[in-house]
């Protein structure tokens, strides 16, 4: 039997054609033996249990249950029924009587669970080495720390023990660790996921997280495990659309060059910068955004309130047990006891100062693009210095829930020094499955093997372009296309990108005269006509009917062919409206077309 490919595609593949669940268990517990990695999990479920899991679930049918008999593993502070629950702590061990929900949500479509991972004990730190047991070894670079504090959950995914494993993340445990294991992390909106059944950080920004080895497979775990759950105060629903093709023009935020910190790692800057080359290749229009205020709102996470929080969660237990607490968690943590009521409140007024300050300048672009982190570490450095180093490693991670924002960690390639390379895309609360879209493509460019396997990256199609539900497809073809100055109207009413094509040949393009915004208008003709360039966005009904009620003379919507012999509604221009407009059909669209006339101007401005 040939070597079986963990990612879902590939496995679902294999089992379509005869490879038994039994198959995959011996696969998982022989790759443990090949790992010879005592670090990795706290608790294993033996084969036969597995196996027991797995008769369960009936035929392979992976559209009635689209996780059937994929592995995973659940970070020790996540409660799986049966098995015990640490949180890295031996002390405060105890058997839960049933599943975390989102471990529930994910057995329901058939996943299977290996394990429970090492991690940060209590989840506080983003090194992976505050544990009582055996340090998992980074599975990129054994030198390397191994990322925390979700570390086994990613050491356990790299090596293709599992297909994905759940983390938590509080301030930067499921991007850390994913970038220094060279796997995605997904870490998604505070409260898309119950964190009912989890062990609290912090209560008020805790999230459970997604390691995988493609984009793909995080986006699809997270689309069966999202739901607004009643058993936790803090979860929300958050909409979670179909992964699909991302705008051709995207603005992406990143720290302006005077901003950005490396802590002298040249190879990681050099890397960065390697990387926005690689947004820029795709599309990308890039945007140095001031980073000082981010940085502040970082701050304020080992400060009074959220520290307080860390106290709050295990205050019973760690006044009983603290000798038992491994000393960096237990110096960290105890600081809360020197804090006062005040102190907390002070922390929530400044976050609010900052929220309010830096929410227009999260508004003004599409996505932010950072790096994972800021500097990659030894294990002897981080046991030598283990404050400075987690505080450094968590530069670009810890204003990210504090700011109510979703991210995905991603790999870009290699350093050049050989270690791995990640950039981690942020976006408003609610655009997981945009910052999704980009990693994926990001991920495809930089043609690495998954995580330590070695394994190609799988080819991946996108879902076909039907519409969903009842959203409408909108034609759309000047001032509204992506990165243009109305794509905002369409995103603020909840647009979703759907694909970029042509119309037939039977229309002319021009550009009209007298708007306060430059824009075109599409024109059917007899005879003449040409292709031109549109894109396709999807609204919902409401949303739709008033787009089209905004829509100002002499633009009207009408009905559009395209060249995939599909037609929908779209922007058309009533023929009164073309006086003295230029016919601008040879430049085959109002993206061209501009280009063009700036690159004019340009000329002329030298």
């Amino acid at each position: 039997m040939s070597e079986i490919h963990f990612d879902i595609g590939s496995l679902h593949a294999a089992y379509a054609a005869g490879v038994s669940v039994a198959d995959m268990v011996d696969t998982v517990h022989a790759r443990i033996e090949a790992a010879d990695d005592p670090g990795i999990f706290i608790h294993l479920a033996a084969k036969a249990e597995m196996l027991a899991q797995a008769q369960k679930l009936g035929p392979f049918d992976p559209v009635a249950k689209p996780l059937w008999g994929v592995p995973f593993a659940v970070k020790d502070n996540i409660d799986v029924a049966g098995m015990p629950t640490t949180a890295a702590c031996a002390e405060y061990a105890y058997i839960p009587d049933k599943d975390a929900t989102v471990v529930a949500r994910l057995k329901a479509v058939g996943a299977l669970v290996v394990g429970k991972t090492n991690l940060d004990q209590f989840a506080t730190g983003l090194v992976g080495v505050r544990t009582p047991y055996p340090i998992p070894r980074n599975a990129v670079d054994a030198s390397l720390v191994p990322g925390g504090s979700s570390s086994g959950s990613a050491v356990a995914t790299a090596r293709g023990i599992v297909s994905f494993a759940l983390g938590t993340d509080t301030a930067g445990s499921g991007r850390i660790p994913a970038g220094l294991n060279n796997i995605v992390g997904l870490k998604p909106t505070v409260g898309a996921l119950s964190a009912a059944g989890v062990v609290p950080a912090c209560r008020t920004l805790d999230c459970i997280s997604v390691f995988a080895l493609t984009v793909d497979d995080a986006y699809a775990v997270y689309g069966v495990a999202a739901a607004k759950d009643p058993a936790d105060a803090y979860s929300r629903a958050i909409k979670v659309p179909a992964l699909a093709a991302r705008p051709p023009v995207l603005t992406v935020g990143v720290p302006q060059k005077a901003d950005l910190k490396f802590f002298r790692d040249a190879s990681m800057q050099r890397g960065f910068e390697a990387a926005l080359g690689l947004l820029e290749k795709l599309g990308c229009r890039l945007v140095e955004i001031p980073f000082a205020d981010f940085y502040a709102t970082a701050n304020l996470l080992y400060e009074g309130a959220w520290v307080a929080e860390r106290y709050a969660a295990i205050r019973d237990f760690m006044d009983a047990n603290e000798a038992a607490m491994h000393p960096v968690t237990r110096k960290i943590i105890g600081g809360a006891r020197g804090l006062s009521a005040a102190d907390a409140f002070n922390g929530l007024y400044a976050l609010q100062a900052y929220k309010a300050k830096l929410a227009p300048i999260i508004a003004s672009v599409d996505l932010f693009c950072v790096p994972t982190a800021p500097t990659h570490y030894a294990l002897q450095a981080v046991l030598a210095d283990p404050i400075t180093t987690n505080s450094r490693l968590g530069t670009y991670t810890n204003f990210v829930n504090l700011l109510d924002m979703c991210g995905i960690a991603v790999p870009t390639g290699k350093r050049d020094d050989g270690l791995p390379m990640s950039v981690t895309l942020l976006g408003m609360v609610g655009k997981d499955w945009l910052t999704a879209s980009l990693a994926r493509d990001v991920h495809a460019m930089s043609a690495l093997p998954l995580g330590a396997t070695g394994w190609a990256q799988p080819g991946s199609a996108l879902p076909g372009n039907v519409a969903q539900d009842q959203t409408i497809d909108l034609v759309v073809v000047g001032a509204h296309l992506s990165g243009m100055p109305l794509n905002g109207q369409l995103r603020d009413l909840g647009a979703q990108f759907s694909r970029v094509t042509k119309t037939t040949p039977a229309y002319r393009l021009y550009a009209l005269a007298g708007q306060s915004v430059p824009k075109p208008g599409l024109v059917r003709v007899s005879r003449d006509g040409m292709r031109i360039d549109v894109e396709v966005w999807r609204l919902g009904p409401e949303a739709f009917g008033r787009f089209v009620a905004a829509i100002p003379p002499p633009l009207g919507v009408g009905t559009i062919e395209l060249e995939d012999g599909s037609a929908a509604k779209g922007f058309l221009v009533e023929t009164a409206g073309l006086t003295d407009a230029a016919d601008i059909s040879a430049y085959g669209g109002w993206r061209s077309f501009v280009r063009r006339d700036q690159e004019r101007a340009n000329i002329l401005a030298t």
